[in-house]
């Protein structure tokens, strides 16, 4: 049977290491580090989401600033909030909830982030300074994920990784991170022929499809490194992964759960690079 790695254990030692730092720089008379935060309408889902990332803010002692604009706002009017808040000395990191309202444009809003608050790396110029391997801000969820690997004793060097799944937030960027780290990356996606033989050689395979038990054991290779991204409702409410988890953890070296895999420290490296950015200006 595989090693579980919990993210929501990883993510708990991380914030305390981030809480202490930030107590030192309180004890120093320093401000503390700020995220700003816009929420556009009042979708549930989005609400929900932005209400936990203030909670996990405050955890670490970090303030936040919510900007909350009605669902009949203007693109004009964004970008105006978004430019308020990159020019405020006290914000540090600009998180934009997605998605937004119908009728709003996600990469005009984005293009108009200050890259040097933009702590989702979403913006064309931290997506660029990523794939240049210059200093920047990594997607938050592909950080965790290779934050999870570290805590695996992952060698990387040489293995051979599969990523299931191409979206512009994981797949890819995921990708990436691991070829920095001289694994040799294959990326599949729903044309890919031959998925289950391709997955079955891989030393690393990472699930981000948002197909619910999509990827078996036959899908896996004795000992491998299974990083389960997918999060999906059942229809008994219950959550589950793109991996089968009770078959694959006892195929697998170390497997990641859902809930509290990924989910956690996709919140946490956003901490991180709220922090991240605070230091670079401090």
């Amino acid at each position: 049977m595989g090693t579980v790695i919990y993210g929501s254990e990883v993510a708990e030692e991380l914030r305390g290491q981030m809480a202490a730092r930030i107590r030192e720089y309180k004890a120093q008379g320093k401000r503390l580090p700020c995220l700003g935060v816009i929420l556009v309408g009042d979708n549930p889902a989005s609400r929900s989401y932005v209400t936990g990332k203030a909670k996990a803010c405050d955890s670490v002692g970090m303030l936040t600033k919510e900007v909350d604009l009605p669902e009949y706002t203007t693109m004009d009017d964004l970008k105006k909030e978004i430019r308020k808040l990159n020019d405020d000395p006290e914000i540090d990191g600009i998180l934009l909830q997605l998605p937004l309202p119908s009728g709003l444009s996600e990469n005009e809003a984005i293009l108009t982030i200050d890259p040097k608050k933009d702590v989702d790396g979403l913006h064309p110029i931290s997506i660029g300074n990523f794939y240049l391997n210059e200093p920047g801000f990594v997607p938050c969820t592909p950080l965790g994920i290779m934050e999870l690997l570290k805590r695996m004793d992952c060698p990387f060097d040489g293995m051979n990784a599969v990523v299931v799944g191409r979206s512009k937030l994981v797949g890819t960027p995921v990708s990436r991170l691991l070829q920095n780290r001289n694994a040799t990356v294959t990326v599949c996606h729903s044309h890919t022929r031959n998925l289950k033989d391709i997955c079955a050689q891989a030393d690393i395979l990472i699930a981000a499809i948002g197909k619910p038990k999509f990827i078996t054991a036959e899908y896996v290779k004795e000992g491998a490194y299974v990083i389960d991204v997918g999060v999906n409702r059942l229809e008994d409410g219950h959550l589950c992964g793109d991996v089968d988890f009770d078959a694959v953890k006892e195929k697998a070296g170390y497997i990641t759960p859902v809930p509290k895999g990924v989910g956690p420290m996709t919140i946490t490296m956003l901490l991180q690079n709220t922090l991240k950015a605070y230091e670079v200006k401090e």
